[in-house]
């Protein structure tokens, strides 16, 4: 559902090219500055011209000395008045007397001992009394640029580290940054786009949501055509919350607002308001309205809003939530306070809708809660089609057959699905992607990266194969249970040694006879191992953290249980906190009814392979031997499965006159645990490791 155009290395994150001149920066004065200073100290400073005492004690009995200065006790500098500098015999000492940038330099020096010194100067002061004039300044300290040196790179580089963290604590380089970042901290770093800098991402780039955009195109039209909404009284939407799993196409969705409305359209995260200074997160959201209201009419996208969003007194911690409360107590006072701008238009996006704060989801701040859901089969083909765009593709690619592959895949996997089709075509050398590509691209997506080279011993492989045969005949031989369609013991991902792979139903709802079938289905992994060696091994570790998971959500969610009732125990506000909303002796119950319920499952499901036996072993040993089979191998083996269900592909095809029968669909299992989720892709990686203990 993404762009099928890749983003060039100068674009930014909509699609757009940079400028590629580059940016000032305060660290070039710094970096000028301390090259100066360094090179000024590698000029040695004047000494003068080398003279001894007879020729000093007749400048100073000349009258011709201003002062000496004494360095350490060894060396005289000896500077002359100004007027005596005119004179005939100091022609050749002139320009000893200014430094290189016009500082007072000596204009003789000479090495003397301090003793003989001080007894020459005392007997000259004797012989001529106006010796006494001529100033003596001792100094004690070493003279050299070596000294200078290092306190000019010690300087520079407490300078350079200062200015590094107040950087860093300024949230870097970009947005409130530049050669002001601990002035500019509470500046919005939001990024702008306007005429200068259009987005070229439109509506015809995003496919399968064709609900929501028409939604969000109304308030582009309204930006559009103003009069058309205000003549009849309407007023624009102030907001429109984005609401989604990840990778369903929210940012996606705002990049095409950005590129269809064509005005100044503002985009940050919600992760930009939040800094370790307290009331920086306020600034900044004054400063974002500031400049929108300057632009107006103009659009803000705040991605990730649960980042300032959350719900205000449900966190136990202090400090930093009293800084993010305050910026978002700042946000819900700019969407909708005294001197709100009707001309600026908020959309923001989130996957976690449940902790948002309910202010910030009234109407007059986010008017519109506009929900993205997972594509359908028709979404899902929309989706192929614009991503296999630009790519070399054999005529047997039908995007029907790929969607249908793909239950419960977002834009984002899709994306991903084709990206790794061409990449595995490339690998094989290939001139054009086939279908086999996507298949195990769809492999590659669900069970992860195959592992050709892990050993496993004959017994492991042996009781992997009974594991799997169990959950194919257990799902075959149960009315609700979902149709095995692919079945592998070839070792994939971090831990899994064997998976299976299923076509669900696309429904919203299910009762309890068809969750009950899921669960003896994917129980029938462990029970086959139960029944067949009479023990049973670590791999039915995945299996049975999903089938608690469902039969707790039974119990406490969907109220299927008898004796606890029809009640939900679901806490999706997060109102509970750490508390039950339940007494102990319920806790109890509940734990009892869930383990009585998994405790049917499995016997049920051992009950049903033990009167299936012959299929079991028949299935185990081709897995065995082929390592991989498909439904049309299940079928040539245990028979054709008993139950005429069509699926939702199998409808979809029936209506198109024109379509092609699917040969080897791939497709992933669905297992509803705490919400109603029919198209969650899981596979069923049954079979982990034995870990030794």
């Amino acid at each position: 559902m993404d762009n099928q155009n890749n983003n060039k290395k100068n674009e930014n994150p909509f699609g757009e090219k940079k400028p590629n001149a580059p940016k000032f920066n305060m660290y070039w004065i710094w970096g000028i500055l301390l090259l100066g200073f360094i090179i000024i100290s590698f000029f040695p400073s004047n000494p003068g011209k080398k003279t001894n005492w007879n020729e000093l004690s007749e400048m100073i009995i000349s009258n011709d000395v201003d002062r000496l200065e004494i360095i350490n006790d060894r060396v005289v500098k000896v500077f002359l008045k100004k007027e005596s500098l005119e004179n005939e015999k100091y022609k050749d000492v002139r320009s000893q007397g200014n430094g290189m940038f016009g500082q007072k330099t000596p204009q003789y020096y000479f090495e003397v001992n301090k003793e003989a010194f001080n007894k020459d100067y005392d007997n000259l002061v004797i012989a001529h009394p106006e010796a006494k004039a001529v100033v003596r300044d001792w100094q004690y300290e070493n003279d050299s640029s070596g000294t200078i040196l290092y306190w000019i790179i010690m300087i520079g580089i407490f300078i350079f580290i200062w200015s590094f963290m107040m950087r860093r604590m300024g949230g870097g380089g970009g947005g409130a940054g530049g050669p002001g970042q601990l002035f500019n901290i509470g500046r919005s770093k939001a990024t702008l786009f306007d005429k200068n800098t259009k987005v070229n991402i439109t509506f015809k780039d995003v496919a399968g949501l064709d609900e929501a955009k028409v939604e969000i195109m109304e308030i582009v039209d309204f930006l559009k055509n103003p009069k058309k909404y205000t003549k009849l009284g309407g007023k624009i939407p102030k907001g429109a919350l984005l609401i989604g799993s990840p990778g369903t196409g929210k940012t996606l969705l705002a990049k095409a607002v950005a590129g269809e409305a064509n005005v100044p359209f503002f985009s940050l995260s919600g992760s930009d308001f939040v800094e370790m200074f307290v009331g920086v997160g306020a600034s900044r959201v004054r400063d974002l309205f500031r400049q929108a209201k300057e632009k107006a009419p103009c659009i803000i996208f705040i991605d990730e809003i649960d980042a300032i969003g959350r719900a205000r007194g449900k966190n136990l911690m202090s400090g930093s939530n009293d800084e993010r409360e305050n910026t978002l107590n700042q946000l819900l006072t700019e969407m909708d306070g005294f001197g709100t701008d009707s001309g600026v238009i908020i959309l923001a996006a989130t996957n976690r809708p449940d902790i948002l704060d309910s202010a910030l989801l009234r109407p007059g701040r986010f008017d519109r809660q506009i929900s993205i859901d997972k594509p359908d089969l028709v979404g899902r083909e929309q989706i192929f089609k614009v991503h296999l765009q630009g790519k070399e593709l054999s005529t047997e690619i039908d995007p029907k057959k790929l969607s249908a592959q793909t239950p419960g895949f977002a834009g984002a996997e899709i994306a991903n699905v084709c990206n790794e089709a061409a990449l595995i075509a490339a690998r094989n050398n290939k001139e054009k992607i086939d279908m086999q590509d996507f298949q195990d691209a769809i492999d590659r997506v669900i069970g992860g990266l195959e592992k050709k080279n892990k050993l496993i011993s004959p017994e492991e492989k042996n009781i992997v194969a009974y594991h799997e045969a169990g959950h194919a005949v257990a799902g075959w031989f149960l009315e609700f249970a979902d149709p095995l369609v692919k079945v592998s013991i070839i070792p994939r991902g971090v831990a899994a040694l064997g998976y299976a792979q299923y076509l669900p139903k696309e429904q919203y709802i299910y009762r309890t006879e068809q969750l009950l079938d899921e669960m003896c289905m994917t129980l029938g992994g462990r029970a086959a191992e139960d029944l067949i060696f009479g023990k049973i091994s670590t791999g039915a570790q995945n299996d049975l953290e999903r089938v608690t998971r469902m039969a707790y959500a039974m119990v406490t969610i969907y109220g299927m249980n008898a004796k606890v009732g029809h009640v939900s125990f679901n806490d999706s506000t997060g109102e509970y906190a750490y508390s039950k909303p339940y007494s102990e002796k319920t806790a109890e119950m509940i734990d009892e009814e869930v383990r009585q319920i998994i405790q049917n499952a499995y016997e049920r499901t051992k009950a049903l392979l033990s009167d299936k036996r012959k299929e079991l072993e028949n299935l185990s040993q081709e897995l065995l031997r082929k390592e991989i089979l498909f439904q049309y191998d299940l079928e040539n083996l245990i028979g054709k499965r008993p139950f005429d269900h069509k699926t939702n592909y199998e409808n979809y095809m029936d209506s198109d006159s024109t379509a092609k029968e699917v040969e080897v669909p791939v497709v992933v299992e669905t297992i509803v645990t705490e919400t109603i989720a029919p198209e969650t892709p899981s596979t069923d990686s049954n079979t982990e490791e034995p870990k030794s203990e």
